[in-house]
C-alpha cells in the first residue's frame, strides 16, 4: 500500500515533532475535527459583534469638522441629520394651490419629526435660500424664484445607520404616496446620502461571500483540475472566514473600536485570498512530497515542517502591517486594521493546523485524476514552463533587469497625475437618488442648498452668523438650532458641493470664526477637506513604518541584507506602477475624475503585506536550494517549484479583490482595481522575472553578509 507508515522517504527528511503530531495516523483526525466542530460551535452560537454608530465615527480625531459633530450631538434635536426633501414640478411651475398643499405635508412631517426637544430651539430653511416660503414667512417649505421646485429641510432622528435607512425609505415611501399629481417627489441631503451609502451594503456580506467563495472555487478547480481537492481548502478557509468575522467584530466591541459596513467585507476578502494563497503553497508541497515518500502522513508532515516558516512569516508581517493602521486619525480605519489582522491570524491557524489534517485523512485519490505517484517526477526537477521562463532569464539577467524596471517605471508615471478626493455625486457607481435629487436641487437653488456648511458654536450667535454672512460665496445663512448654549449656524455656499469653490467658500468661513471660542466649521466639504489633509498624514507616518516593519521581517528571515533591501524595493516599484497604471484605467476607461484619499494608503497596505507573501514563498525555496546546489542554480529550481504557486495564487488574490466592484461604491472599485494591478504585475512579473534576474545578476552578493552555499 502506498500509504504505510513506514515507507520511502527522502534521507534526513526527518520532520518536527509538531507536525507529525497535526498530520500523524491517530492524532490527524482528532487536529482537523476539534477546530472545526468548536468553530462550527461558534459560528452557531456567538453573533458577531454589535456596532455601536457614532456620528464621528469615519472623520479624523481632533480635526475641526470632527469637533462640529461632536458639539452639534449635543444638541437636543440633533440625534440624528438633516434630510432635504425636493419637490419639483414635471413641468411648468408648481402653483398656490400646489405649494399651499406642500405646506400642510411639511408641517405635519416637521409635527412628527420635533422630539419634544427642550430648550430655546429654532428649526427651519433660511429664509433667502433662492426663494420665497410658499405661505409667508411661516411656511417652513422655501420656493424657488423660478416657481419649479420646492424643498424641506427635515430632521431625521435615528438610532443607527440600519435606522436612518429606514427612516428615510419610509419617508421616501410617504412623500411618493402624497405627491400631488404633476409632482415629483426626492429626498438628498446628508440623512438621504447616508441611507442610500448604507443601502449599498445591504445583503453585502452575503453577495460578497457567495461571489468570493465562487471565484476562489473556480480558481481551485482550474489550478488543481481534480472535481474532488478543491473542495478541502474551500470549506477549511470558508469556515475559517466566518471565524474571523465573529472573532473580530466581537474583538472590536469589546475594544470598544469603531468599524463600518464595509469592514467585514474587506476582512473576508482578504482572509479567502491569504488563507487560499497558504493553501496553495502547502498543497504544491505536499504533492511533490508525496512523489518521493511512501507514507501519506510522512509526506504531509514533510511538507508541513517546510512551508511553516514561509506561512508564519508572511502572516506575522502582514499581521503588523496591519496593525500599523492603529495610528490613523479615522476611527474605522483603526478598527479596520485590527479586523483584518485577526483575520490573518485565524487564516494562517487554519492553513497550518486544520488543512493538513484534513488533507491527510483521505488518501492520494484526493488530487484525482492527477495522482501524484511514488517516483514521479517532483517540479523542482521537471522542466516545465517556468524552469524555460528561468532559463531565458538566466542568459540575460541583466536585459531582464533594465527591461523589467523600465516597464515598472513607465507604468508608475502615472502616479504624478493622480488627484485624490472624490466629490459626494461621484461616490456611486450608480447614482442614488440622493446625488441626482441634489443635482436637480442645485437647478433652481443655490448650488450648496443640499450641503450647507454648518458652523456649530458656544459664542454668541448672532455675532458669529453676521460674521458668516459677511463671508464671500455663502448665498445665505441662518441659526438653525439653538439650546443649552449651543447653536448651529447653517450657511448655504453658492458653489457646487465638492467644487474647489466650495472648499474654498469653508476656508473662507473658518478664517471669519477663527476669533469666536469654541467655535467649529463642518458639513460635507468641510469634512472632505479634513479626510484629505489627515489621510496626508496618515500616508507619511505610515507607509514608512509599514516598509520598516517589512524590512525587519525580511532580515530576520533571511539573515541578510542586500536580499530584503533589493525585495523592498521591489515591492515599492510594483506598489508605484500598479497605482500610475491603475489611474490610467481610471481615467480612460472608467471615467473616474479622481481617487478616493483613504485608496492609496490601503492600497499600499495590502500590497506591500500581501506582496512580501511573495517574496518570502520565492526565496526561503531559493534560501533552501542554494544550499545544495549554489545561489543560480538555486534560485532556478526555486523558480520552477514556486512560480506555478506564486502565479496560481497571485491571480486567486487579484481576482478576490476584485469581487469588491460587485459593490457600487467607487472607493472600493477603485482600491480593488488596483490591488488587482497590482499583484498581478508582481506574481507575473516582479517575483518570477525581476526578482530571479536580480538574483542571477549579483549571485552569492545577493545573500550578503550571509552565505547559503557550503
Amino acid at each position: 500500500m502506498n500509504d504505510q507508515i513506514v515507507g520511502t522517504t527522502v534521507p534526513g527528511h526527518q520532520s518536527p515533532a509538531l507536525a507529525r503530531f497535526v498530520t500523524g495516523r491517530r492524532t490527524a483526525w482528532l487536529v482537523a475535527l476539534v477546530p472545526l466542530l468548536l468553530a462550527l460551535a461558534v459560528l452557531a452560537l456567538v453573533p458577531e459583534g454589535e456596532r455601536e454608530v457614532s456620528p464621528t465615527d469615519t472623520l479624523p480625531a481632533g480635526a475641526d469638522s470632527t469637533l462640529a459633530v461632536e458639539l452639534a450631538d449635543r444638541l437636543p434635536e440633533d440625534e440624528g441629520q438633516v434630510a432635504i426633501v425636493l419637490w419639483a414640478a414635471d413641468s411648468g411651475e408648481l402653483d398656490q394651490s400646489v405649494q399651499v398643499e406642500l405646506t400642510q405635508q411639511a408641517v405635519q412631517l416637521l409635527a412628527q419629526a420635533d422630539g419634544g426637544g427642550e430648550g430655546d430651539q429654532q428649526s427651519g430653511p433660511p429664509t433667502d435660500a433662492g426663494g420665497g416660503s410658499s405661505d409667508g414667512p411661516q411656511s417652513p417649505v422655501v420656493v424657488a424664484e423660478d416657481g419649479t421646485a420646492a424643498f424641506l429641510p427635515l430632521p431625521v432622528t435615528s438610532s443607527s445607520a440600519t435606522d436612518n435607512i429606514d427612516k428615510v425609505e419610509e419617508l421616501r415611501d410617504r412623500l411618493r404616496a402624497d405627491a400631488p399629481d404633476g409632482v415629483s417627489v426626492q429626498v438628498t441631503g446628508p440623512a438621504g446620502i447616508q441611507a442610500d451609502i448604507g443601502q449599498v451594503f445591504d445583503g453585502a456580506d452575503l453577495r460578497l461571500l457567495l461571489a468570493t467563495a465562487g471565484v476562489v472555487a473556480l480558481l481551485l478547480i482550474i489550478t488543481y483540475r481534480s472535481p474532488v481537492l478543491w473542495l478541502v481548502p474551500l470549506t477549511v478557509v470558508g469556515i475559517a472566514d466566518r471565524l474571523a468575522a465573529i472573532v473580530s467584530t466581537n474583538v472590536l466591541e469589546v475594544a470598544g473600536m469603531a468599524w463600518d459596513e464595509s469592514t467585514v467585507g474587506i476582512l473576508s476578502v482578504l482572509v479567502f485570498g491569504a488563507g487560499t494563497d497558504y493553501a496553495l503553497l502547502l498543497i504544491s508541497r505536499y504533492r511533490d512530497e508525496l512523489k518521493t515518500t511512501d507514507s501519506r502522513h510522512e509526506a504531509m508532515a514533510h511538507a508541513l515542517a517546510r512551508t511553516t516558516e514561509a506561512v508564519l512569516s508572511s502572516a506575522t508581517t502582514v499581521v503588523l502591517g496591519l496593525l500599523t493602521l492603529l495610528l490613523s486619525a479615522i476611527p474605522t480605519t483603526r478598527g479596520l486594521g485590527v479586523a483584518c489582522a485577526v483575520g490573518v491570524v485565524v487564516a494562517a491557524a487554519f492553513a497550518l493546523v486544520v488543512l493538513p489534517a484534513a488533507l491527510v485523512l483521505f488518501g492520494r485519490w484526493v488530487f484525482w485524476p492527477r495522482v501524484p505517484r511514488l517516483g514521479d517526477t517532483v517540479l523542482v526537477d521537471s522542466r516545465g514552463v517556468w524552469r524555460r521562463v528561468g532559463d531565458a532569464v538566466a542568459r540575460r539577467p541583466r536585459t531582464f533587469v533594465v527591461g523589467t524596471l523600465a516597464a515598472l517605471a513607465v507604468l508608475a508615471a502615472g502616479t504624478a497625475s493622480i488627484t485624490t478626493g472624490l466629490d459626494p455625486a461621484d461616490q456611486f457607481l450608480q447614482r442614488p437618488e440622493a446625488i441626482s435629487a441634489a443635482e436637480r436641487l442645485g437647478e433652481s437653488f443655490p448650488a450648496g442648498t443640499s450641503d450647507p456648511v454648518q458652523v456649530v458654536t458656544r459664542s454668541a450667535p448672532e455675532e458669529v452668523l453676521s460674521a458668516v454672512e459677511d463671508v464671500d460665496g455663502v448665498a445665505s445663512a441662518r441659526v438653525t438650532t439653538s439650546a443649552d448654549g449651543i447653536a448651529r449656524i447653517d450657511a448655504v455656499p453658492d458653489a457646487t458641493p465638492g467644487s474647489d469653490r466650495a472648499q474654498a467658500v469653508v476656508a473662507a468661513v473658518r478664517d471669519a470664526v477663527s476669533g469666536f471660542d469654541d467655535t467649529h466649521v463642518g458639513g460635507g466639504d468641510a469634512e472632505a477637506i479634513d479626510a484629505a489633509d489627515h489621510a496626508a498624514s496618515d500616508r507619511l507616518l505610515i507607509l514608512p513604518l509599514i516598509l520598516v516593519l517589512v524590512l525587519g521581517a525580511l532580515l530576520l528571515l533571511l539573515r541578510s541584507v542586500v536580499a530584503p533591501l533589493l525585495l523592498v524595493a521591489t515591492v515599492v516599484a510594483t506598489y508605484a506602477a500598479s497605482m500610475g497604471a491603475s489611474w490610467w484605467l481610471f481615467r480612460s476607461v472608467f471615467g473616474f475624475e479622481a481617487m478616493d484619499t483613504g485608496v492609496p494608503l490601503l492600497a499600499f497596505l495590502f500590497l506591500v503585506a500581501l506582496g512580501v507573501d511573495y517574496n518570502i514563498f520565492l526565496v526561503t525555496r531559493a534560501r533552501e536550494e542554494a544550499r545544495e546546489h549554489g545561489t543560480r542554480t538555486g534560485m532556478l529550481r526555486a523558480l520552477t517549484a514556486t512560480g506555478g504557486v506564486i502565479t496560481s495564487a497571485g491571480i486567486l488574490l487579484a481576482a478576490v479583490f476584485a469581487v469588491l466592484g460587485v459593490l457600487p461604491l467607487v472607493v472600493l472599485a477603485q482600491l480593488g482595481a488596483i490591488i488587482f494591478v497590482g499583484v498581478l504585475l508582481d506574481t507575473l512579473v516582479v517575483r518570477t522575472v525581476l526578482v530571479p534576474a536580480l538574483a542571477l545578476t549579483l549571485g552569492e552578493r545577493f545573500w550578503w553578509p550571509r552565505k547559503v552555499t557550503a
